[in-house]
């Protein structure tokens, strides 16, 4: 069984030509990133991932975390393999330093990532929902939390969960029913149960801080009245070291379709007399802190569906090689080839090769508008690139899940039958991949975020301005790349017409609007990649004219080619989906399905 190798050359050329890493590390606080320092870790960070790390990915899927009286027991060799995690730093990575972080890019620590999701997607689940517990912390906790729990959680040697989700809430978060009754000396009792809960209970680390959605008395009725609470596994001392065990305790993990390593609990808040928490912010503030913690969970959920992507494609390749089957097509009477040299097999490969690199590329450019967000000099540009990665977040997380799944699937087809048999690997893959589509916000709550929060209400602004982008781009992809200039302009102006339509009905009929959502998103983040293709195109070609010989820029203009043929000439057809497949959606009658 194949292990995981990061697509270095890959990773750097993207970093370097598409998202701009010479200018993220010219930002202030990024000086530190300089190309050998970004090499180092690069390098560093392949060798663990790859070494560490995906060997213990089949580990976890076949012998799980496991629950018994309250207690999680991780698979074997995680609580190993998390120690080596912190103690070499990666937690940090992209913290502040004040609190013991390294302080790279955005850009930096999103390659890094993509690692340890393609790697071990259940491992690395433990670490992404600590980041957003820093975040949420970082923006609204009070100086004393900071204090208390930032060093931690920032080291590694504690973890953070999120707790939103209610056996009667879900996606509807105004359901909340989880109370906060205030003690008097500024901490909260929190009663109530909380479900989906990652890494909510484990034996990797000595506290967990669980920041809770719950109600104070009399607060307003729906999401107005949230407040967001820190409620640490154990009660801190006066000298900041784990306590008391607080009054939360996991009562059950989930038996899951997959990320088997990961445990899902079910946690119970104050059965016991209530759990000690504290307020994080104003109160009635939490979902407002909470979608801090969501925003970058999304982001960090797209990733691992490009990390369970690449991670399926690198299976699928390995298979394709070593399998003989059949001989080549044309050559009567030849000799059994490698399946690879099947035409149809081609094709499965390069429907996943050419849409990782698309999902990649996008993922990276919006790493780098969120570092320009965050320290560009000019407020201007900071707005600019704020905008421009607000917008493409839920097509990151949307786009880059559904298509994982569809990767992940065609792995399992290239492999035959084998795929199918779990000795292989390629079927984890593809059940790992599932859940990225649902947690953390459904594909259509991203599409519905999309067209609303971030098209309608602006009236299209941010997007048109990208669309501009797009065009600009396209009037490179000239001579000998003209071909697939002409398929990136149908497709601009299919999603195009697409926004237009958004604009001026959303309002007015808001079902249809949103009957088409999906299709839009899926429609976006295939030009949105297609657009970064054709950047990768031209570059290569320039490459190539210097007289440069690596294969690598012949393979970045066939798998762009590939790309341009496959995936934008659907781009009219979902055009068509979001503008007149409202009718088909909405009539039927409910007792009719």
């Amino acid at each position: 069984m194949s292990e995981y190798i990061a697509p270095l050359k890959e990773m750097r050329f993207v970093m370097q030509e598409l998202a701009g890493l010479d200018q993220v590390v010219s930002l202030p606080g990024c000086e530190e990133a300089s190309p050998d320092v970004v090499d180092a870790i690069l390098e560093e960070a392949a060798r663990f991932s790859g070494e560490v790390l995906s060997p213990l990915n089949r580990v976890g899927d076949r012998d799980g975390a496991r629950w018994k009286d309250t207690v999680v027991t991780t698979s074997p060799g995680f609580k190993e393999a998390y120690r080596q995690f912190v103690d070499n730093g990666w937690n940090g990575l992209g913290c502040d330093p004040e609190f013991g972080g390294q302080g790279l890019p955005k850009l930096l620590s999103t390659a890094v990532s993509e690692m340890w999701k393609s790697a071990n997607h259940a491992f690395s689940l433990c670490p992404m929902l600590t980041q957003g517990a820093i975040e949420a912390l970082m923006i609204a906790g009070t100086d004393e939390q900071k204090a208390a729990y930032l060093p931690n959680l920032v080291s590694g040697n504690w973890t953070g969960t999120m707790n939103l989700t209610e056996p009667s809430a879900g996606s509807d978060l105004a359901a909340v029913r989880s109370r906060a009754e205030p003690v008097g000396d500024g901490t909260y009792k929190v009663f109530g149960q909380k479900i989906f809960i990652t890494y909510g209970e484990h034996d990797m680390t000595d506290n967990i801080v669980h920041l809770v959605l719950a109600r104070t008395p009399n607060a307003p009725e729906g999401v107005k009245g949230i407040s967001l609470f820190v409620v640490p596994k154990y009660l801190l001392k006066a000298d900041g070291t784990p306590g008391e065990r607080n009054d939360v305790y996991c009562v059950s993990i989930e038996h899951k379709l997959g990320i088997h390593g990961s445990p899902t609990a079910v946690l119970a808040f104050g059965d016991h007399g209530g759990a000690i928490g504290t307020v994080v912010g104003e109160e009635n503030r939490g979902l407002e802190y909470m979608f801090i913690m969501m925003n970058a969970a999304r982001f960090n959920v797209g990733l691992e569906g490009l990390g369970d992507a690449e991670r399926a494609y690198q299976r699928a390749v390995v298979y394709a090689r070593d399998r003989v089957q059949g001989t080549e097509v044309g050559v009567r009477g030849g000799p059994k080839v490698p399946i690879i040299k099947h035409p149809d097999v081609r094709r499965m490969l390069l429907s996943m090769r050419a849409r990782i690199e698309a999902m990649r590329a996008l993922a990276y450019v919006t790493a780098a508008a969120l570092d320009n967000a965050h320290a560009h000099q000019d407020s201007v540009a900071r707005e600019k690139a704020r905008a421009f990665a607000d917008l493409l977040i839920p097509v990151v997380k949307g786009w880059s899940t559904e298509s994982a799944i569809d990767i992940a699937s065609l792995g399992v087809q290239v492999h035959g039958g084998m795929g199918y048999i779990e000795e292989t690997g390629a079927a984890q893959h593809l059940r790992d991949a599932r859940i990225t589509a649902i947690y953390e916000g459904t594909t259509a709550i991203q599409a519905n975020d999309l067209i609303g929060r971030k098209i309608a209400r602006e009236k299209g602004a941010t997007i048109l301005a990208v669309i501009a982008d797009m065009r600009a781009a396209i009037a490179q992809l000239d001579a000998d790349l003209a071909h697939i200039g002409v398929r990136q302009s149908a497709a601009v102006d299919a999603l195009e017409r697409a926004v237009f339509w958004i604009v001026a009905n959303f309002s007015t009929d808001p079902k249809a609007a949103h009957a088409g959502a999906v299709p839009f998103l899926y429609l976006f983040g295939m030009v949105a990649g297609g657009w970064q293709m054709g950047r990768a195109a031209v570059i290569a070609r320039s490459k190539i004219a210097a007289g440069e010989t690596d294969p690598f820029w012949a393979a970045k203009l066939a798998t762009t080619r590939f790309y341009a043929d496959h995936f934008l000439t659907q781009a009219s057809g979902l055009a068509e989906s979001v503008v007149a497949g409202a009718a088909g959606a909405l009539e039927l009658a409910d007792d009719s399905f």
